[in-house]
């Protein structure tokens, strides 16, 4: 009987252990089976991932569309939950609970119809020759691609002027104070030639690799493409948004003043900082952090002996020549110049680097005037293309010296490039965590890597480091800035004003990081939210191992897994600590 027991129980373990196998195996075909759905929804983003197979479509946009994803993103949770979370390996536990999570996120925010508000500011429809500097183009194919994309830009900007209809009728509208911004960027599409268009730039000079007669047929069916097609779409949405969109916008900037206003932003606050904060949480918060940086400040005023107020010595920093350059050029040269002057120091801080470069290029003159300082886009997936710090160098006069050190390290190392190359780079984890973003790990890493600048020999004079601070501070300020417009009521010219009265920023910044948070609202929680969980970790870590602390060591780990929820995160670096513990 002793051996018949032995022999049922191994039997069981053998069915359990198959069991296992077959429910690991079924995971990560759903997985894959959403990967591939994604990139067939997503066109455009395939194709800056490096995939060519959808280089001629773009998303479909349309009502009909839009709900047939969300009933389907529904179907891939219903699968997901009815998938048995204990039984997969630890490694798959942690990937169901990173997908539970993202599909669970995009089903809740559907209900908010976030997609009748389709226009933006800050790029979009109205500028979509922008893409290109995101896309590979090189042979004849791929400008076969882009033309036969180009001959149905007619069908996406109907269906843009379809949701902001259906949004219009229903009340829901974007501010008008951000939708002003935007018939001057169509504007510059109203051209009279096709060889005029934005979109004819990138025939202008094609690769030598392409033979002279396929050159001129290219050249021939870009001119015919933007007549027949280009122009005739975006005149048609220049009557639609100037006549009957725009007069209709709202006059207030908040959330919260929308039907479901307040939960959506509560929604928003929950998603992007990936923690149950609450928005008068995040507040109160905001106000601490304005408090602690402002008396960090105060001493660097007093260390350059500057004699006058704290309203007076921001006023001297937007003002004083010695701070800025007066030519572009020279703007793009100190970005590209302090850029190569970290990337040597970086091996004191990481045992791990990234096999992806990246590059310094100027912001597309379209959109420079409407946009932030600067940002980051990421490598393709497939290696053809770099990563790319993006910087403003318009109106170099308000690009102060002070801040492109702290500005360099956040958007490219060792900030955002170092983290996302990385990521992408972890060939052991599924596609959808390789390109995972949340935004409070992404942005919070970014933030935290400003105060990786002393240990890289950065900051040298006050300057410099009040820059730094400054750069805390304006992540400070949107805490409070952005749950004021959207939760509390609060007015634009409130949210200028604080920011003005707290940060050396200039006006020009400010109002156009004012205008960034009433259109993308939440999104500006998540740097300080996730910067300082970071810093927490490694306080600790530092407190706990002592002088075992290696910095290099506890980088590699917070980086190693890709993005994360900050609790995940936390759960993650615990465990590494335990292993200390354990030795």
């Amino acid at each position: 009987m002793k051996a018949l027991g032995i022999a049922l129980l191994t039997l069981s373990a053998l069915v359990d252990g198959v069991a296992r196998a077959d429910t690991a195996t079924d995971f990560q075909a759903l997985l894959d089976e959403h990967w591939e759905w994604q990139l067939a929804a997503s066109p455009v983003r395939a194709s800056m991932l490096g995939d060519r197979r959808y280089n001629r479509e773009w998303a479909d946009s349309s009502l009909d569309a839009i709900e047939t994803r969300h009933r389907e993103t529904r179907e891939f949770l219903r699968r997901v939950y009815a998938i048995d979370r204990s039984t997969l390996p630890e490694p798959g536990q942690l990937n169901y609970e990173l997908f539970r999570r993202q599909l669970q996120d995009d089903v809740d925010e559907h209900q908010f119809q976030g997609y009748l508000l389709p226009f933006s500011h800050q790029g979009g429809v109205q500028s979509l020759q922008n893409m290109t500097s995101q896309l590979r183009l090189t042979t004849v194919r791929d400008y076969e691609d882009w033309l036969a994309r180009l001959a149905k830009i007619d069908l996406l900007i109907d269906q843009r002027i379809d949701l902001a209809e259906a949004g219009r009728k229903a009340g829901l509208t974007a501010p008008r104070v951000l939708m002003e911004r935007i018939p001057p960027q169509i504007a510059l599409q109203l051209v009279d030639n096709a060889d005029e268009s934005p979109f004819y730039g990138v025939f202008e000079k094609l690769p030598d690799t392409i033979a002279p007669e396929d050159q001129e047929r290219l050249r021939t069916e870009a001119v015919e493409t933007i007549e027949n097609t280009v122009l005739p779409a975006y005149r048609k949405l220049d009557r639609y948004f100037t006549q009957k969109y725009l007069p209709a916008c709202r006059e207030s900037i908040g959330l919260s003043v929308l039907p479901n206003g307040s939960a959506w932003y509560e929604h928003r606050a929950r998603s992007y900082t990936t923690t149950r904060m609450t928005p008068d949480d995040i507040h109160r918060l905001g106000l601490e952090e304005v408090k602690r940086i402002r008396g960090e400040m105060q001493a660097i005023i007093a260390e350059v002996e500057f004699d006058g107020s704290f309203e007076e010595f921001l006023a001297f920093l937007r003002s004083d020549p010695q701070f800025y350059y007066e030519d572009p050029e020279e703007l793009l040269e100190a970005y590209r110049a302090t850029s190569k002057r970290i990337d040597p120091e970086l091996v004191k801080l990481f045992g791990v680097l990234p096999r992806m470069p990246y590059g310094v290029t100027p912001i597309p003159d379209s959109i420079a005037p409407h946009t932030t300082t600067a940002y980051y886009s990421r490598p393709a997936a497939d290696g053809s293309r770099a990563g790319t710090y993006w910087v403003n160098l318009y109106k170099p006069e308000v690009r102060p010296k002070y801040e492109i050190e702290v500005l360099t390290v956040h958007e490219a190392m060792p900030g955002h490039h170092l983290q996302v190359a990385l990521q992408q780079e972890l060939g052991e984890v599924p596609m959808f965590r390789r390109f995972q973003g949340f935004t409070a790990f992404v942005e919070g890493w970014g933030l935290y890597s400003e105060r990786l600048g002393y240990d890289l020999g950065l900051y040298k004079d006050a300057y410099s480091r009040f820059g730094q601070l400054t750069y805390d501070m304006w992540r400070a300020v949107r805490l409070v800035v952005d749950t004021g417009m959207h939760y509390k009521g609060w007015t634009r010219q409130q949210a200028i004003d604080f920011f003005k009265d707290n940060a050396a920023k200039t006006e020009h910044d400010i109002v156009n990081e004012i205008d960034r948070y009433i259109d993308w609202p939440g999104q500006a929680l998540a740097y300080k939210v996730g910067q300082l969980k970071i810093l927490t970790l490694r306080e600790r870590a530092e407190l706990e191992l002592g002088d075992d602390f290696d910095i290099r060591a506890f980088h590699d780990e917070l980086l190693g897994g890709g993005a994360l929820p900050l609790d995940i995160l936390e759960r993650r670096m615990d465990a590494w600590l335990a292993t200390y513990r354990d030795e």
